[in-house]
């Protein structure tokens, strides 16, 4: 079996959690592949035409295929699988009208000529079965032998942090109101942001770390309370979760916006806490930072519930499964 992955980048989270960690399991398995970065002119797309004759499966992760190509590939009877993990088909939280024509045209699209989806979390999927009968859910995982647990203790600085790219500061920004009451309750308490784009604060301390992929395990092994905020509208529903399976996944408890599948990878009161409004977040980050040994034991029993489910070791079984038609 021969399969040719299309990606949007190898720099891109989203390629590289849903398609370039899973390239060792395809080896053991004897799945083929070539791996690209998706063309953008048309020389390059003519090149791709050519040489993709020789592939069995084209597996397209969250960009849409030109018309022309859809048509070519179908003509040629080539299996088309799609992945994605965002909410394509609407614009994004900073948009005033999340409604978009032209992007759930496109959706609609590349779903008719597809042969297999694989959504991210099942509010995609339900987004996907408008126009597919065919789609699965497979979460956005970690590698489970990257991520050791962390070094429990009671450190004088409580550290609450949040993982992200500069497309998502801006859910950080919209609850600085959160993090600056936080700031004047407690002394103690440290905001630390791991990503390339940063925030500023007045009454919290705050901590800048530059994500880098080598670094990013010791980093969220000092945090002692890990954060996802969202806003509930169409975009954010579509989010999978990666930040809380991430902190869950070195044992950190999570408090988090209940939005899409936030809800089902922390269990509220168990693993990490829910919070919708301010006076919410407030509440929640104040028992974690007061109870120890609450936020130890919710930690453990996140990262039992992140490698019971997500983690590529996990996924991996269910992906080669599926690519090989079963």
């Amino acid at each position: 079996m021969k399969v040719s992955f299309l990606i949007q980048g190898f720099n891109v989270a989203a390629s590289r959690y849903r398609v370039i960690q899973y390239l060792p399991f395809f080896q053991c398995n004897k799945i083929q592949y070539d791996i690209r970065e998706f063309p953008k002119k048309l020389n390059d797309w003519v090149e791709y035409i050519k040489n993709v004759k020789s592939f069995d499966m084209i597996f397209v992760q969250r960009k849409r295929l030109p018309l022309p190509v859809l048509f070519y590939l179908k003509r040629k009877k080539k299996r088309i699988v799609y992945d994605f993990d965002d909410a394509v088909m609407f614009r994004n939280s900073l948009s005033k009208d999340p409604y978009s024509l032209r992007r759930r045209l496109s959706f609609k699209r590349m779903l008719q000529y597809t042969d297999m989806v694989i959504a991210g979390n099942n509010f995609l999927k339900k987004e996907a079965l408008k126009y597919h009968n065919d789609v699965r859910v497979l979460p956005t995982p970690i590698d489970g032998e990257r991520y050791s647990q962390k070094e429990y203790g009671k450190n004088e600085i409580i550290n609450i942090g949040w993982i992200g790219d500069h497309g998502s500061i801006h859910y950080m920004e919209s609850y600085k109101d959160v993090w600056e009451e936080i700031g004047k309750i407690y002394k103690n308490v440290l905001l630390t942001i791991i990503c390339d784009t940063f925030i500023e604060t007045r009454h919290i301390k705050l901590k800048k770390v530059q994500w880098k992929y080598e670094t990013e395990i010791e980093e969220l092994k000092k945090l002692d309370i890990g954060v996802m905020p969202l806003f509930n509208d169409l975009w954010s529903m579509g989010k999978c979760g990666y930040k809380i399976i991430q902190y869950m996944g070195v044992g950190v408890a999570s408090v988090c916006t209940p939005v899409g599948i936030n809800m089902d990878v922390v269990e509220d009161g168990v693993n990490g806490f829910w919070a919708d409004t301010k006076k919410d977040w407030i509440e929640k980050l104040s028992i974690l930072i007061e109870d120890y040994n609450l936020r130890t034991s919710m930690g453990k029993r996140g990262r039992e519930k992140v490698f019971d489910g997500y983690t590529v070791q996990v996924c991996a079984p269910k992906l080669i499964k599926w690519l090989k038609g079963d």
